[in-house]
């Protein structure tokens, strides 16, 4: 199976990989600043998000976003990735550092991270939800939770929009045997420059997370942003488009 992508500009690639309350469209305001700055842009829909179902059996995520680079010629990327998608990038750069030229984690998540209290109890109110069969509560849920106050109500509603059909698509699928190949990133094997992003509003684990990869990785740096929630790019775009280029340029 190839998962869903779309290309958008020419010059040195640059990988975008969504959260996992969103799809590709969250980065609709980045692309095309990044575009213009002279970047190839690629982004992605990740299992059971956007236009890429859930396929049946074992599948390799982060081997398919390899063989996906490879299909577009692409050797070598920059990544961004945003709370789930930064799970992904990570995984992605520990397995093939070579491949990855500069690492940009917003809100990420890492496997093997304990949640906290407050993200434990998310959890379990989502599950009880869509247990329940109340995929509107559960949407209302996560956009109540992962939405910044900054942003604006055209906003809520796309991440309201996307994460419905990630829903859908994902309860869809209940009886699919899906099997996702997944293992612990060796964060060791990392040597791009990364810079780490969080939000002031966000749950803490977030902030506990870039800490921790601050502190373990050769060559990181950690901004906090006292206006974001759990979504920066959406949340103020252009703040996140300079920054991002900031780090890009090196």
């Amino acid at each position: 199976m190839t998962l869903a992508y779309d290309v958008t500009g020419d010059g040195p690639a640059v990988l975008l990989l969504h959260s996992t309350v969103c799809d590709r469209r969250m980065w609709d305001p980045q692309v095309a600043a990044l575009a213009a700055a002279g970047r190839r842009v690629v982004r992605l829909d990740l299992v059971g998000h956007g236009d890429t179902p859930v396929p049946a059996g074992p599948f390799d995520e982060t081997g398919a976003i390899a063989a996906l680079l490879d299909d577009l010629g692409i050797t070598e990327t920059a990544l961004t990735g945003a709370s789930g998608g930064g799970r992904v990038a990570l995984q992605f750069a520990a397995r093939w550092p070579e491949r990855v030229t500069a690492l940009a984690l917003l809100c990420t998540a890492l496997r093997g991270h304990e949640a906290g209290p407050e993200l434990q109890a998310f959890d379990e109110r989502e599950e009880a939800l869509l247990e329940a069969g109340d995929v509107a509560g559960a949407v209302d849920l996560n956009v109540g939770l992962w939405v910044g106050p900054d942003a604006g109500d055209e906003t809520r509603e796309l991440v309201r929009v996307m994460q419905r059909h990630a829903f859908d698509v994902q309860l869809a699928a209940e009886d699919v045997a899906y099997e996702p190949v997944r293992t612990e990133p060796d964060l060791s094997r990392i040597t791009a420059p990364t810079l780490l992003v969080t939000g002031a509003h966000d749950l803490p684990d977030f902030r506990e997370i870039a800490v921790h990869l601050a502190g373990v990785l050769p060559d990181a740096r950690h901004v906090e942003l006292d206006w974001a929630g759990h979504l920066p790019s959406l949340e103020r775009p252009g703040a996140v488009n300079a920054l991002l280029l900031e780090f890009l340029a090196g």
